[in-house]
């Protein structure tokens, strides 16, 4: 129950990773290049597959878009985190957060659909070749992208609906480097009922599915291509594979981690780094992974 002297917070305390100036330097010097690996490498990678008539497919077309969406989740957040949480100015206002929680929960939702979209678009390419060109048309895959991202602008409309109705007393700190809506719930003091229904909903109506998708496509595509006779072909589709799952690994353990994983107090304090996993991590090794570990895309590279 909110106390007679209680008014609503209109802005936010963001906590950094460390009070130690030394490691604060260390650690902006970090977060900086990796955010500038990250524009150069995803701008990088959607200029080479709309540039090369070699990567006009689906897989790279997939690619381009979750290049797109990484480029975005790492813009709406890593900027505000080193001009914030390491310069000094930590507090952000209420829309401000408002605009983060969006954002946020929009692309997350959207790249979690394009990783799942990809994984079915290697099953259909290892275990369905002779289909491959009608499943996966250009018709199906603009409407497969499409809704990845509706799915997440679904869930951003329904976090923002969530946030708007929880009331924050006085000035509230977060204990992370982003407005995260479950770390929001957890600093309310009004009815949660609809914050937590909405977030438990939206993970597992749009969370699980997806990795479903990825786990029931990969249980297929590793016994057929156990099974190819070639070794130059066991190891061409081994590299894609592998490039994929280590994203997959990365982004989906930190999501799990963070919003499907009953909260207690001793995983509180790794939360910051978990997420850093997901929002800084992951969208500068996307491109990198799948360009080092692509003779396609270095093909393309070396003709442009």
């Amino acid at each position: 129950m909110l106390g007679s002297n209680c008014t609503q917070a209109t802005e936010f305390s963001l906590v950094g990773f460390t009070e130690n100036p030394a490691t604060q330097v260390t650690l902006f010097l970090l977060f900086l290049l990796t955010y500038l690996v990250t524009i150069l490498g995803n701008l990088g990678m959607i200029t080479l597959i709309r540039a090369s008539p070699l990567l006009h497919s689906p897989m790279y077309y997939f690619l381009g878009n979750l290049a797109f969406v990484n480029l975005c989740t790492s813009t709406m957040i890593t900027p505000r985190m080193l001009f914030g949480v390491f310069l000094g100015k930590k507090r952000m206002a209420y829309a401000g957060c408002l605009a983060q929680v969006f954002t946020s929960a929009l692309f997350l939702v959207t790249e979690c659909f394009l990783l799942a979209v990809m994984a079915y678009d290697r099953y259909v390419a290892i275990c369905q070749p002779l289909l491959y060109p009608l499943v996966m048309s250009p018709e199906r895959c603009s409407q497969l992208v499409t809704w990845s991202y509706l799915l997440g602008l679904t869930n951003g409309m329904g976090q923002t609906i969530g946030m708007s109705s929880l009331f924050f007393c006085g000035s509230s700190t977060i204990n992370l480097f982003f407005c995260d809506i479950s770390l929001l719930i957890l600093l309310s003091t009004s009815d949660t009922t609809l914050s937590l229904a909405i977030l438990r909903t939206a993970s597992s109506l749009l969370g699980v599915p997806s990795i479903l998708v990825v786990l029931a496509s990969y249980v297929a595509i590793i016994p057929t291509i156990l099974s190819i006779s070639s070794a130059e072909g066991k190891h061409k589709a081994f590299s894609t594979c592998a490039s994929h799952l280590t994203i997959v690994s990365i982004f989906y353990g930190a999501l799990i981690f963070m919003y499907l994983v009953p909260r207690s107090d001793t995983s509180r304090g790794g939360e910051k780094w978990v997420a850093v996993l997901y929002t800084v991590v992951t969208p500068m090794l996307n491109p990198w992974i799948y360009s080092l570990r692509n003779q396609e895309v270095k093909e393309a590279w070396r003709r442009l």
